[in-house]
């Protein structure tokens, strides 16, 4: 079958031009040691020799060679092309098996790529370049339990928290890296895992998560939450450049506080709910909670999500500023209950 393509496995004696070893390997582009020891191993065959005991070899000795070397510069071993060559296997199946091979060759020089990269990035010491070639290594389950036990701490105590993990919001905080990362990726997750076993980082997203809660009603299903009403009650003022700390963002605070105590069923805004909702925008304006939706979009092939950071920071500054204005404590003309 593949007669059209192979040399003859056993060549004939040569009737026209024979070749030296030398003009053997100009013709091939290979050295004259590298002829003489395919020649040695039986890949090549002399067609005849001088009187001198010199090899001589004919034309399909270029063709078999030429095969040889454009297998060998794919990566095949010697046995293989061997095979090849004596027909044992076909050359598609080899090229079959080699390129199967080739692909875990892949990805394991892209781990290696991504563990390199994250350690020039962060200027890592020797410890820290072994915690993240250790997290890069990590098997599907490994994987899945060092993100589970984080998510079980973060969302899985009692009460509101607790139901929380079971909904979709703990779900969608969860990272799968596919079977053939590309380096973005398996560097998005290097960074990710650390964040993950980070304790501060941790104890930020517990916090967020029982705010949620709360804000929530206990509603386990996903629902729009603070950082939506943020956004669209800041959004605007944001766009337009009012200064956060001008008077003119006042009734922008008033109308979000006014909000906000619907959202959490308080009767009236004063100012221990303008500090728990100054509370709640601090810790949303960490810049490692969107650097984890963020790395968590570039893992699971997500669209990127827009950032809030912008917005958060201008509502931090607005409601801290609003003190200063006396919102929160009676002030009239501006949609407050006393």
């Amino acid at each position: 079958m593949n007669g059209d393509i192979l040399p003859s496995v056993h060549p004939v004696r040569a009737v026209g031009e024979l070749h030296t070893i030398g003009e053997l390997a100009r013709r091939t582009g290979l050295t004259v040691k590298t002829v003489r020891f395919y020649s040695d191993q039986g890949i090549v065959s002399p067609a005849d020799r001088t009187p001198a005991g010199h090899r001589r070899y004919g034309a399909d000795a270029v063709a078999r060679l030429d095969l040889v070397r454009t297998l060998r510069e794919l990566g095949l071993g010697l046995p293989e092309v061997r095979q090849v060559l004596e027909r044992e296997r076909a050359l598609s199946e080899v090229a079959a098996a080699h390129a199967a091979a080739l692909d875990v060759r892949i990805r394991v020089l892209r781990l290696r790529q991504a563990v390199l990269r994250a350690v020039a990035a962060r200027g890592a010491t020797e410890e820290e370049l072994t915690l993240v070639h250790r997290l890069a290594r990590l098997t599907e389950d490994e994987r899945g339990r060092l993100i589970g036990e984080f998510l079980a701490e973060v969302f899985g105590s009692e009460g509101s928290s607790g139901r929380m993990a079971r909904s979709g919001v703990a779900r969608s905080l969860t990272p799968e890296l596919p079977e053939d990362p590309s380096v973005e990726q398996v560097e998005a997750w290097v960074e990710l895992a650390q964040l993950a076993g980070d304790d501060g980082f941790r104890e930020l997203l517990r916090g967020l998560a029982e705010g949620e809660a709360v804000e929530g009603g206990g509603n386990p299903l996903p629902r729009p939450g603070l950082a939506v009403l943020v956004r669209e009650s800041v959004g605007p003022a944001v766009a337009a450049g009012v200064d956060p700390d001008a008077a003119e963002a006042a009734p922008v605070v008033a109308a979000l506080l006014e909000r906000y105590a619907g959202m959490v069923g308080a009767e009236g805004v004063d100012a221990p709910l303008r500090a728990r909702l100054a509370a709640r925008l601090r810790a949303m304006a960490d810049p490692r909670r969107e650097r984890y939706l963020v790395l968590l979009a570039v893992v699971n092939e997500w669209v990127a999500p827009e950032s809030s950071a912008e917005v958060l920071d201008w509502a931090v500054r607005a409601v801290g500023a609003s003190g200063a204005w006396g919102l929160g404590s009676g002030v009239s003309g501006l949609g407050f209950r006393a």
